[in-house]
């Protein structure tokens, strides 16, 4: 049930050197499940405030560096407390302006401090000084903050995909600028916030706005790293943009991931069956590591149809987000729902089978927003854009194939590799998956539900550069710095 605090509209503001500042133009942001209702206002930055926010970042940096790990790690455990404390407001706000369920809200929220928590208790040990006596002296290795970081975040995981970059920034001694995505920039902005509030002014940063803030922020020359989650489209923007400064750059990107079910697969394990379900639809599809095409070996093919299709008719539940019978809300945004709808229809035409899946609780609803009915499709080729393009949204194709080099070969022929999943005995699933282009595989899981985030994550090809989470994720934002004290200041072959 709603309640009036969920109705409220929202203002955010940039957020520049510990301040609010107000901009000459705001732009409404919509709810995907009722787009009459407006959920909140955000601003347009000028490309003269991203300076300022940069600008604002570079100063602080300078003292900021200077900070022990104790100290970050003390703020950041503050803001964590606040965050969590702040949970239920800020998952009915995300739940509104992104359309995601309430229990897939508090998911994202769950996964974003998880990872922060880590974060406090890893980086001591990640970002440990290293000494070593040798034969030819000393060498001591240490890992320095890299400077200003500009993190540009997505809208389908707007917190998880800003803390991911904020937590390990700050912690390693660096300052940020974050730059939400403007399809679901509210939460994040407040999330940003409330972490702001524990640190010195100047140390988090957030812009809004179009294109010549992202520009600005991959070109100006005081940012150092980029820190980026999207399309494979606009991080090559980026990459010519930063090109000029050769700037360091973590990118985590588009993803188009294979779900391989083998002959030694169990159709009849019905968790297994809810689980790739939901592996295909939670965040009606909207997630970069979700299993977005399926291969299933030809010999149990067609029962694997008929068990996937019970499973997903038990568990889909289109509706109100803020209905707890839900399990999966509307597309996030127009652009999106008609860019998926699109695919579908082609698939059609190109003679593919689509079913329609899961039961719509409110149809009245479901025909005001941006409601898509997931959908299977069957019957297509293997290079059909249904396939091979990153759907982003509720429907999957599910294929056949004859042997495991086939599907292999199927699996690695894509251009990206971010994550896959393999299922069947757990012998025969490792050894396919050692196989595979992938930057994780998942053993008889896949998505969300196999990710961990004491391990690094990122893609192979053109789903990314670079790794977040883990040791390697804090790691990421320093960079390594050599002394070496020889023993011996003789230069060896060098004549008098």
């Amino acid at each position: 049930m709603t309640t009036q605090a969920d109705q409220e509209t929202v203002i955010v503001e940039a957020f520049i050197n510990g301040q609010n500042i107000k901009s000459l133009s705001q732009l409404p942001k919509e709810n995907p499940a009722n787009p009459t209702e407006i959920v909140g206002y955000f601003p347009v930055t000028t490309r003269e405030q991203a300076v300022e926010a940069i600008e604002a970042a570079a100063v602080a940096f300078k003292t900021w560096k200077q900070t022990s790990i104790d100290e970050r790690i003390m703020m950041m455990r503050k803001a964590i407390e606040k965050i969590r404390a702040a949970e239920n407001e800020i998952v009915h706000l995300l739940s509104r302006e992104h359309g995601k369920p309430l229990y897939d809200a508090h998911g994202e929220i769950y996964v974003s401090l998880m990872w922060m928590e880590f974060a406090c208790n890893e980086v001591t040990s990640a970002l440990q000084e290293e000494i070593k006596e040798h034969e030819n002296g000393k060498t001591i290795l240490s890992y320095d903050p890299i400077g200003v970081v500009a993190a540009i975040s997505p809208w389908n995981y707007p917190i998880a995909l800003s803390t991911i970059k904020i937590a390990p920034a700050l912690l390693a001694g660096n300052t940020i600028v974050l730059k939400p995505s403007p399809y679901a920039p509210l939460a994040a902005a407040k999330v940003a916030e409330i972490i702001a509030s524990e640190f010195p002014a100047g140390v988090i940063n957030v812009v809004h706005g179009d294109a010549d803030v992202g520009v600005e922020l991959t070109t100006n020359p005081h940012v150092t790293k980029i820190a980026f989650t999207g399309g494979t489209a606009t991080a090559k923007h980026i990459i010519r943009a930063a090109s000029e400064t050769i700037k360091d750059m973590t990118l985590e990107l588009g993803g188009n991931d294979a779900a391989i079910f083998l002959e030694s697969f169990d159709v009849h394990d019905e968790r297994a069956m809810r689980r790739i379900v939901i592996s295909n639809f939670l965040t009606t599809g909207q997630i970069c590591m979700i299993a977005k095409r399926v291969y299933v070996h030809r010999s149990i093919y067609d029962e694997f149809v008929e068990k996937y299709i019970e499973a997903a008719n038990r568990w889909i539940r289109i509706g109100d987000p803020f209905d707890s019978n839900t399990t999966v809300g509307p597309v996030n945004n127009l652009k999106q729902k008609d860019y998926v709808l699109g695919l579908v229809e082609d698939a059609q035409k190109r003679g593919a089978k689509v079913i329609p899946l899961g039961q719509i609780l409110d149809q009245k609803l479901f025909d005001q927003g941006y409601y898509l009915q997931p959908t299977l499709v069957l019957d297509c080729d293997v290079h059909d854009p249904i396939v091979v393009e990153e759907q982003f949204g509720p429907t999957v194709p599910i294929l056949p194939f004859d042997d495991e080099e086939q599907v292999i070969q199927l699996h690695n022929e894509s251009i990206y590799g971010l994550t896959s999943s393999v299922w069947g005995k757990e012998e025969d699933a490792i050894s396919v998956a050692r196989q595979l282009e992938a930057g994780t595989t998942m053993i008889n899981t896949a998505a969300v539900q196999g990710l961990d985030v004491r391990f690094p994550f990122g893609g192979f090809k053109q789903s990314g550069i670079g790794r977040e989470y883990g040791a390697e994720g804090i790691r990421t934002y320093t960079e390594k710095h050599v002394i070496n004290v020889p023993k011996t200041l003789d230069l060896p072959y060098i004549p008098e």
